[in-house]
């Protein structure tokens, strides 16, 4: 079940360049900031209200944030939605031949189970987040 819009995904090249921008803006501070090897990212999560903005910062050249920022640009990479049993849910999914990156979870930013819907099927790349 989703329960959520878990976060928004941004793809920046300096998540430091970034803060100094956003924390100019009244009630936005990053809560956390960690780097997850297995994606080759470093990340600062930015609560607002019960969802969070995520600034993804790669950690490799040939990383998917780099990539994606030296085909499109920074902004906008994902939007992550919260589920209750995400590997129930991709079942479902991969039932109804929704197209995905991830057919089990794997680690995410804070210890979450992350799996990613492939953009081919839903125009945008969706990712399911399990806390």
């Amino acid at each position: 079940m989703i329960t959520k819009i878990d976060h928004i995904g941004v793809a920046v090249s300096s998540i430091a360049e970034m803060v100094k921008l956003l924390s100019s803006v009244p009630g936005l501070k990053v809560t956390h900031e960690e780097t997850v090897p297995e994606q080759k990212t470093k990340v600062a999560m930015i609560p607002v209200g019960e969802s969070k903005i995520e600034l993804l910062e790669s950690t490799d050249p040939d990383g998917t944030i780099a990539k994606f920022i030296e085909k499109r640009g920074e902004g906008i990479h994902h939007l992550a939605l919260g589920v209750s049993d995400i590997q129930g849910m991709l079942d479902v999914l991969q039932a109804k031949g929704v197209p995905l990156i991830d057919t089990a979870p794997r680690r995410g930013a804070g210890g979450s189970k992350v799996a990613f819907l492939h953009p081919k099927g839903t125009k945008i790349l969706l990712e399911l987040v399990e806390h």
